[in-house]
Formats: C-alpha cells, structure tokens, sequence
C-alpha cells in the first residue's frame, strides 16, 4: 500500500494540489489524468521521491519499492542494449553476494542448536526465496523476452545503446524498468516512443503485472486496455472513479452536470433568502425571521463547481488545391542504408483524395517512405514520381526539433506567412493557443506540446493537396487530438499518415499500408480490423507447425489410437450413467420438498433456502450432463 496524506504543492504561486488524499493499493491499474499543466508529471515525481511535495506526506509499506519513467531523459551508457538491459538486475547480483555471505557463515558453524544458527537458516532461505521471486535464475531469458516485446531484434542485442535514436534508448530504460518489477510502477507516457506492435505488447505486459501500474497517457486505447481505476486532477483537487477512461468520462461529465444543477438550486434558494431580508428588513414584527435567514446564509456551504477548460486548438486546413488523379506511384522502390536494406521492390499507387496510414514496427522503413515522397531522400533504387501540380504539406517525426529555437513564435509564422494572410498571423497563433506574451516567447522555451501545435500552425500557411504527417500527435493532449483528427477528416486533399495511436487512426483512413520484412503490404479496412486481422494470422502461423507435427506423428499413433478409443468411450459412457443418476436422486429430493409445499407445512427456516439449493444443483448436474452427452457423441462421430 502506498498512502498520500494531506498533499499540498505550489507552482508560480497557484495550487497544484491542496490538501490530496488517496491511496494506491498493490494491484491497482490506475490512469492518471488532467488537462496540460493539471499535475501529472508533478504528482508522479512526488511519488517516486524526486520531488518533495510543501506540505503532507508519503508512506510506503516497509520493503516495497517504487519505479519511474519519466516522459523525456537523456540515457547516458557505454554499454550494448543487453548488457544495459540487465543492469536491471543489480538488486539480485546484491542479493546473491549476500545469499553466499550467508552460506559461507551457516558451513563455519557448529552451534546447530542455537537460536543465532536458526535465524542464519531461516536468513538464507528468505533470500533464497527472494531471488527465485525475482527471476535471479532466467536473467538472460526474461531480458530478450522484454527486448524483443518492445521491437528490439537479436542482431540489436550487442549494439552499442548509444548506436541508437533517443526514443530507442528510452525504450532500453523502459525494458530496465519492467524487468526490475518494482511494486509500485509509474510510467509517464511510456508510449510515446513505440509502435503499435510494441505499444499492445506493453499492454499484456502491464496486464499481468504483480505490482501496481500508475500510467499518464494521452492514448485513449491504451488506457482503456490497461486502467481499471482513474484519478483525475482538476484546480488543485483530485476525484477518484473506480473504472476506465472512457467511463470516466462519462461519469465525470454527469458529476459537472450534477454540480451546476446543484449550484443553480442554491442560487434560486440565496435569491429568495436575500429578498425576504430585504422586503423584511425593516419590521419589527419580522426581525426574527430575517435574522434567521442571515445566519442561515452565513452558515450555509457553496456549492463549488469544478474548473471546466474551455480552451482547445480550432483550425480547418485550407481547401486543396486541384492536382492530377494520380499523387503518388513507386514502381520497384528500395531504399538502404550501407548494408541494411530499408525495403525493396516497392510497388505504391495513390490517387487523388484518398487517406491512408502508415503501419508497422519501427525500422521497417515508414519514415523513410515519407520523406521520399516529399523530396528528402533522393538516393534510392527504381522509380518514384509526384502526380501532375501535387503540393506537399509536410509534418516531421521530430518537427518540433526541427524549429529554430531562438526566433519568437511571432517570427516563425511571420517568416513563411504571405499575401494576405501576414495581418491574420496573431488570429492564427490564437487560434493554437498562443496568446500576445506568448507570441514574444522564443521557441526554445516552449514546452513539447506547444512546440507541436506550433508545427502544426506553419503547416496551416502552405497550402498543399498531399499532406504526410509522420506521428503528428505526440506530445498532443486529447482534445487536441480530436480536433486535428476533425480538421484532417474535413480536408480534401490525399492523406499520408504515419501514426501509432490507434484511437486517432480508427475511421480517419480507409486504407493502411504495413511495412513488414522489406515490403509494404496494403490492407483496406480500419486499424482495428486491421490489428484482429493480424491476431487471426499469427494464430494461424502458431497452429500450422503443431498440426504439422500432429500429422507426421499420426501413423505412429494410429495404433493406440485405436486401442485406447475403447476403453475411453466406456469411459465416457460411465461418467453420463453416473450423472443420470445423481439427477434421478436430485428430482426425488426435490419431487419431497414440493410436496410439503403443496400441503404449506413448510415450517422449517431452512426449507426454501435448501429447496432452491437442490434446484441450482440440478440445473448444474443438468449442464454437467448435457456437456457430457454431448461429448460421447462426438467422441463417437
């Protein structure tokens, strides 16, 4: 149990939180949630223990330990990616030294009858234990496990950690993370830097996790599938609901609702109070009355509605302009890196009006196919062309990055903005949330989702009939989601996105394009139909090996089949006599406590509870029966 007392923290001189109290249990699947700014990543360092909170305090059962992913941190190692994986186990390696300290101690011994000797022995199996728990003797075999869950591949095992981008590194911490199995696991938005194969691998994962899960997410689904309780951060204060994130979202829009109701009622009441004291104020023979009704409004507690945001991003991207029917076509597409070969043979065709999204394991080559088709990468193999007055509006992976930190966010949409548009460009910054003070604000100060919707406001000011976004909601927040996902539904032009965030891709593309084993395989559908397409296959591909075996085992067993098929058969036939018995007693049993029922003698307390207990058992030796029938007819067929 993990226990928050009377929590208060100030930031800039507002509340944060004021006086928070909640409890998380061992096996809890809590999200936590809020809008930007709320305290999210705040509350999850004060419950690690980076932060100290002003006021309140923190307890933790004795022994149990608590782990943290932060959403951004610079990893630093010199190791390769499994050498790192398993510093992991630093705690068992401690316990292992201390298990042969132990030992070496209990064989120096001879005072076998002592009650020391005895605390040693019951010492070193409590160690023993400990790191059987633990995991200490497969380390090898749960780290390749977890590394290959999160896309990692072997020939990546003895890479150099820093050989690889950031967000594959973050992927290593996050493989250190799960192996270590704190008892209590904090993980902000640990999806930000995985794939979708990567992201619903986590979700088993944290699914079956020991210990309790504490989770900031802007991935609807992903909360959904994992959460079973939500905590919500709102003007310093936090609600509880036992349930998922969409269902919390319906109940919390019922608590606001319930709140304005209850504080117009009060409001009607405080009307008809002040207006009795005023009509009354001045009679004598009503001065009791109208002193009454002020205490009362003294005494009486406000009803307090909750801080509701009202403000969200609100843009439409510009009518495309007319292009050719064809957008793009590859024709025998390859594209490596030294001696990696990204994908090859690539045949693509998209015409005009069409939205489709990029899918597959990082690596496999989604980003490199975006910048082909917008003109970044030059130096591949085959043939690839732009249809006829095709104009690209690009969104990068690292868009955000890409923004040059020192200029003002006033002067990055001033540098690209022309015509008619240059008057417009504080609407259009308002339009994303930046205000006259931030406008003056240099970029490099902007956090990452102000960077994003930044990015998002240049590529407003282009217009362009083919659109590439290559993960355009990271760093987003919900609302913000929802509405570029709006906005991109409403444009006319041909869509190309590369996202992991299934929430965001269901219904907004008609089409996905899997890039898998050097290849790109197109699928016409939703991404959840896309996804149980996948699952079905996998299944497939594991069943044809074992019915493979099966056969080639089949001449061998004939025999004993055969043997054996009697014997199994009378089995059966046994266990459906049997049953039909039990019933016959059962009906008998319960033909007796009818009839004492018919002549209503059925003076004893226990008679209908028993008599309902003989019903429920034959309804269950009915099942039992009918499950057995049913399998000596197929055993016979």
């Amino acid at each position: 149990m993990l226990a928050i007392n009377n929590l208060s923290v100030q930031f800039t001189g507002t509340n944060l939180f004021e006086n928070v109290t909640f409890n998380i249990a061992d096996h809890d699947r809590i999200g936590l949630v809020g809008k930007n700014g709320a305290g999210k990543s705040t509350l999850l360092k004060i419950l690690c223990g980076w932060q100290q909170p002003e006021t309140g305090s923190l307890v933790i059962a004795s022994g149990q330990t608590v782990g943290y992913l932060p959403q951004e941190m610079v990893p630093d190692s010199t190791r390769t990616v499994i050498d790192e994986a398993m510093t992991a186990f630093s705690h068992i390696d401690e316990l292992t030294a201390l298990q042969q300290q132990l030992t070496d101690e209990i064989a120096s011994r001879t005072d076998y009858e002592s009650a020391d000797y005895t605390r040693l022995l019951n010492r070193h199996n409590e160690v023993t234990e400990q790191i059987a728990m633990l995991g200490g003797g497969s380390r090898q075999e749960q780290t390749e496990k977890v590394l290959l869950g999160l896309g990692f591949r072997h020939e990546d095992f003895q890479r150099l950690v820093a050989e690889f981008s950031g967000g594959w590194q973050m992927r290593v911490e996050l493989a250190k993370l799960l192996l270590q199995r704190p008892d209590f696991l904090l993980l902000d938005e640990p999806t930000n830097h995985l794939d979708i194969v990567s992201i619903q691998w986590l979700e088993n994962f944290l699914s079956g996790y020991p210990g309790a899960v504490v989770l900031v997410s802007h991935d609807r689904t992903f909360l959904d599938n994992i959460t079973t309780r939500t905590i919500e951060i709102t003007a310093g204060r936090i609600y509880d609901y036992k349930c998922s994130y969409s269902e919390y979202v319906i109940q919390m829009q019922e608590r606001r609702a319930s709140q304005m109701a209850q504080l117009t009622a009060q409001q009607r009441q405080v009307a008809q109070i002040e207006a009795f004291i005023e009509r009354f104020r001045y009679k004598a023979t009503k001065s009791k009355q109208v002193q009454s009704r002020i205490k009362m409004l003294d005494k009486m507690e406000m009803v307090k509605v909750d801080e509701v945001s009202t403000e969200s991003i609100h843009f439409r991207f510009p009518p495309a302009p007319h292009s050719g029917k064809i957008v793009v076509e590859a024709q025998d597409l390859g594209k490596a890196y030294a001696d990696l070969q990204v994908f090859n043979h690539v045949d693509l065709l998209l015409t005009s009006g069409k939205k489709v999204a990029f899918v597959g394991r990082n690596g496999e080559g989604k980003s490199t196919m975006a910048k082909i088709i917008v003109g970044e990468i030059r130096d591949y193999t085959g043939t690839f062309r732009l249809g006829a007055q095709v104009q690209v509006g690009y969104y990068a992976q690292n868009q955000a990055a890409m923004l040059n930190g020192e200029k003002t966010v006033f002067q990055t949409i001033d540098d690209i903005a022309t015509g008619d548009i240059r008057p417009k460009i504080r609407n259009i910054l308002g339009s994303f949330l930046f205000d006259s003070e931030d406008c003056e604000k240099k970029v490099k100060v902007l956090s990452g989702g102000e960077k994003a919707r930044l990015a998002l406001a240049k590529l407003l000011l282009t217009p362009s009939n083919l659109l590439v976004l290559d993960e355009p909601t990271n760093h987003l927040d919900m609302d913000s989601k929802d509405i570029l996902k709006n906005a991109l539904l409403q444009y006319t032009g041909t869509l190309i996105v590369v996202s992991h965030d299934r929430d965001f891709l269901q219904g907004l593309t008609e089409a996905l394009y899997e890039f898998r084993d050097g290849g790109i395989h197109e699928f016409r559908g939703d991404i959840f139909e896309f996804l149980a397409a996948k699952e079905e296959q996998e299944k497939r591909l594991v069943a044809a090996p074992q019915a493979a075996a099966a056969k080639a085992s089949a001449g061998k067993m004939a025999y004993e089949q055969s043997k054996n098929r009697e014997r199994e058969l009378r089995k059966l036939r046994s266990a459906v006599e049997k049953i039909e018995k039990e019933i016959e007693s059962i009906e008998s049993e319960i033909a007796k406590k009818e009839a004492i029922l018919a002549t209503g003698n059925s003076q004893d307390k226990d008679f209908y509870s028993s008599y309902q207990a003989l019903k429920d058992s034959l309804d269950a030796k009915m099942e039992e029966w009918e499950t057995a029938t049913i399998a000596v007819d197929e055993f016979e067929g």
